[in-house]
């Protein structure tokens, strides 16, 4: 019961990440934190805490290269990391939340290259609700080829490759 909570909470605190990088272009450090310690939790439930660190401590680096060289955001990468966490520490499930960050990064790419073709450009009115202003600032962000949402992949790639082996486990016990 406690893992489908946790499951519960690490799918959740994914979801808030994309729609806050999605509106905002941040995330907020608390999320990866609360992330990191759910994976902690997910890690010792199954014994392969040390493994797992090494493998989010391992993904921090070579992403902070490419943070550094301005390839990806701060925040982005510590999601990514602290997300890492929670996906169990076997080459094939790494490898398959790799290739599905992968994927849905080059989904979003692609469709943001799409909405910059065919979306008017934004009028500079501030009237409406807070969706209308984040669908208005999206739209100037892609008129702008601002940079991507990509928490929005790490969390599609995390909870794709996390829930359903979870959701398995939960059914077998």
């Amino acid at each position: 019961m406690i893992m489908a909570g946790l499951a519960i909470l690490a799918c959740s605190l994914l979801f808030y990440a994309a729609m806050h990088d999605l509106a905002a272009r941040t995330v907020p450090n608390w999320l990866s934190v609360a992330l990191f310690c759910i994976g902690v939790g997910t890690r010792l439930a199954d014994h392969t805490l040390i493994n797992g660190l090494i493998i989010s401590a391992s993904t921090f680096a070579i992403l902070f290269v490419l943070w550094v060289l301005g390839g990806m955001g701060g925040g982005d990468v510590k999601l990514w990391a602290a997300s890492a966490l929670l996906i169990p520490p076997l080459l094939h499930p790494e490898l398959n939340f790799l290739l599905a960050v992968v994927l849905f990064g080059g989904v979003l790419a692609v469709l943001y290259l799409c909405l910059g073709l065919v979306m008017p450009r934004p009028r500079a009115a501030r009237t409406g609700g807070m969706l209308r202003r984040v669908l208005r600032a999206e739209a100037w962000r892609i008129h702008k080829r601002a940079p991507l949402p990509y928490a929005c992949a790490i969390a599609g790639g995390a909870i794709l490759t996390f829930l359903p082996p979870t959701l398995q486990t939960l059914g077998r016990s």
